[in-house]
């Protein structure tokens, strides 16, 4: 009975070759060194026991060598054996003193304890082979793309399984902010990374990584996967706005139109993926301003000035495309930023080809009071240019200051562009016209005055 019970052990762990996927070598490997180890235990040593398993068959066989001594002679019973004993087992009838004898050991003679104690081992080895195999799998599938059943969902991360029921880890920092699945889903993320700290592997995957959305291009795309389109850089916050640069390695391609795709079909099938993550895709190029300029799409830049050392670049638009370049909370600038590797500042310039300079208002700090001066950077004014563009009557009415200082304001700065005569901006222009002029006409030439003064060329004055 005994003897079955181990022999059905073997044949136990045989399924583990196709329910575990561990090959036969391995498994031959691992239940010899556990019956070693079991025996080790059992009787302080295994060097003098051989195991034999076939785990085609399902047999074990466990032979004992022990020296022959002769008889009373016998110092150690687990390596020696004294020679009458010898005889007496079947095999060595013609035993002699020095030789070696070989015995067949049941392993059922070293007690249902020692078969327990296979069980455990056998079990504990194998789970370690698992841990190894599973981290091996893995940690050659980082930067893959996997699709995985949703087991558990928790309050800081979603426990995933594979086909083959491995566990895997989708942490909430590495969902998309939208994201939502319950138990059963089936959810499509790239494996991040794979740690084995202690010998137990977890298994990282992530949907916000950029490597998420190029590998989901890659499926998309076909020009990409076959390597005529490739995928310079990405930038990305996810769930809301993403830019890809493309290049073409095939003049006759066009990477934008061939990622988009016929009627957006190839990029809206990556958008749905995201939780309609906006993507903009933009075709690359080593033009650092170009570059620059394209990533701010949609806006229109006017001109760009690089400062290499600091990785900065001042970027000039046009009013009206201000707005565009920063985006919904800053969104668009931040990822141009992230996508050029540049820190970008955004300058108002309305004509940056004007033949003046402009010049910062606190240069004018021993003529003008300073609480004056802060007044107006608190309407968004850091020049004089961007002073003198504003109409005299609009200029009052959003610094709430008086008149009189708005008037000496403006010829003080006029006075820097048009020289010492310059005509001011004052009411003193309104008292030259003829007393036939109304309240209104009188107003009209204060803001024409102010106007006359005003420079061409507009302020490239900094966004706030």
């Amino acid at each position: 009975m005994a003897k079955q019970e181990t022999v059905s052990l073997v044949d136990i762990f045989a399924q583990y070759t196709n329910d575990k996927k561990i090959d036969k070598g391995t498994l031959m490997s691992v239940l010899e060194e556990s019956f070693r180890s079991v025996i080790s235990k059992m009787v302080g040593t295994d060097e003098n026991y051989d195991v034999i398993i076939n785990t085609d068959k399902g047999d074990l066989e466990i032979y004992r060598n022990r020296e022959i001594v002769p008889d009373g002679k016998v110092e150690d019973d687990a390596r020696q054996i004294q020679l009458s004993e010898a005889l007496k087992i079947e095999g060595n009838d013609d035993a002699k003193v020095g030789e070696t004898c070989t015995e067949t050991v049941d392993f059922s003679s070293f007690g249902r304890r020692a078969v327990l104690n296979l069980r455990q081992t056998i079990a504990s080895k194998i789970l370690d082979l698992q841990k190894d195999n599973l981290y091996n799998k893995y940690k050659e599938k980082v930067g893959t793309v996997v699709n995985a059943e949703v087991y558990q969902v928790w309050k800081k991360e979603m426990l995933v399984v594979d086909e083959e029921g491995n566990e895997m880890s989708l942490p909430k920092t590495e969902q998309i902010p939208t994201d939502y699945y319950r138990k059963g889903d089936y959810v499509m993320a790239v494996v991040a990374q794979v740690d084995n700290k202690n010998n137990d592997p977890k298994i990282i995957l992530s949907r916000t990584s950029e490597l998420f959305l190029q590998r989901l291009f890659e499926r998309e795309v076909p020009e990409i996967a076959d390597g005529l389109i490739t995928i310079r850089k990405i930038a990305r916050i996810p769930g809301e706005r993403a830019k890809v640069a493309v290049e073409s390695y095939d003049e006759r391609i066009d990477p934008v139109g061939a990622c988009v795709g016929m009627k957006g079909a190839r990029i809206h099938g990556i958008v749905r993926e995201l939780r309609n993550e906006n993507i903009d895709v933009i075709p690359y190029t080593d033009n650092v301003k170009l570059f620059i300029s394209r990533a701010l799409s949609p806006a229109r830049v006017s001109d760009i000035v690089l400062y290499e050392e600091h990785k900065r670049a001042d970027v000039f638009l046009k009013s009206e495309e201000i707005s565009l370049a920063i985006g919904k909370g800053g969104m668009n600038i931040k990822l141009a930023s992230m996508l050029s590797g540049y820190q970008i500042e955004v300058y108002r310039d309305d004509n940056i080809n004007g033949d003046d300079e402009d010049i910062l208002l606190d240069e004018f700090l021993d003529e003008i009071d300073p609480w004056v001066i802060e007044t107006l950077k608190g309407i968004g004014c850091d020049t004089a240019k961007n002073v003198l563009a504003i109409p005299r009557d609009e200029l009052v009415v959003r610094t709430d200051l008086e008149e009189e200082t708005v008037d000496d304001v403006i010829r003080i700065l006029s006075s820097e562009f048009n020289g010492e005569n310059a005509a001011p901006a004052t009411e003193a222009a309104a008292d030259n016209a003829t007393e036939e002029t109304n309240a209104d006409d009188n107003q009209e030439a204060e803001g024409n005055s102010a106007a006359d003064n005003q420079p061409t060329d507009e302020a490239s004055d900094p966004v706030k």
